[in-house]
């Protein structure tokens, strides 16, 4: 199962991803958990110490220039297309349980875009560990979906948006949509999330008509403290586990 995990910023998608790795650790199932939001901290969220001290990808400029063949921050020239990453799952991850987490960190890119050997590892990263992995995959993506090409978005099973009840986060989740549906991306599916009422619920319904609804995580202060005091959501008392735990059965 190969999950991509998109939405606004704030609205809470890397406690939902971390969520949904934790409790499919408790499963007993082998779950990769990839941070591919530079402004995220999946590491953190799922409890693993010394969070911080992870390494994004992006910046082992020693490693992209092994497997490339050009330094990282140069845009042109030669390099390769197609570096070797199989092994990098398991010799750069930090593991807790049945969970391993790599973090991607962000490519610095000016003008229509890079064209640079640290996006070209990161692609070619994203498309092995959807095409050839064996466990579960749960990609924190930022808000968007820059890391999948074509080829590999048609691997991905689900689509998940974490939206709250507001414009902003609705307009995300449409532009989401949008661009997904350029790469063939069509299994997407909205949680709701930092749920009030019945009525954020209906809000939420009624705006965002044409989507699938996996479901809806009530607003808990408990799950924002643990957030503030760096405690994974996991371990804190709240209802938001049972509930991932029922959509994993309908994903």
């Amino acid at each position: 199962m190969k999950i991509a995990i998109s939405g606004k910023g704030g609205v809470g998608k890397t406690t939902f991803a971390s969520l949904l790795a934790r409790t499919l650790d408790e499963q007993g199932k082998s779950v990769l958990a990839i941070d591919a939001d530079p402004d995220a901290n999946l590491a953190a969220a799922l409890g693993i110490e010394k969070a911080d001290k992870i390494i994004p990808i992006a910046e082992m400029k020693e490693m992209i220039f092994e497997r490339t063949e050009a330094q990282p921050g140069t845009i042109g020239g030669f390099f390769k297309l197609n570096p070797r990453v199989d092994d990098l799952p398991d010799a750069l991850s930090a593991e807790l349980g049945n969970i391993k987490l790599m973090r991607l960190g962000g490519v610095k890119k000016g003008g229509a875009g890079c064209i640079c050997p640290e996006s070209t590892l990161l692609k070619a990263l994203i498309s092995h560990i959807v095409l050839c992995r064996d466990e579960v995959v749960i990609m924190d993506m930022e808000a968007g979906i820059e890391h999948l090409g074509r080829g590999t978005a048609r691997a991905v099973d689900k689509l998940i948006v974490v939206v709250e009840p507001g414009r902003r986060s609705l307009d995300t989740a449409e532009n989401i949509k949008r661009l997904a549906a350029e790469i063939g991306l069509t299994d997407i599916a909205i949680v709701g999330n930092k749920i009030r009422s019945s009525k954020d619920e209906k809000f939420l319904m009624s705006h965002l008509n044409d989507f699938e609804f996996l479901g809806f995580i009530p607003y808990q202060d408990t799950l924002i403290e643990a957030d503030l005091n760096g405690i994974s959501p996991f371990n804190v008392d709240s209802p938001a586990k049972t509930i991932i735990g029922r959509m994993i059965e309908k994903l």
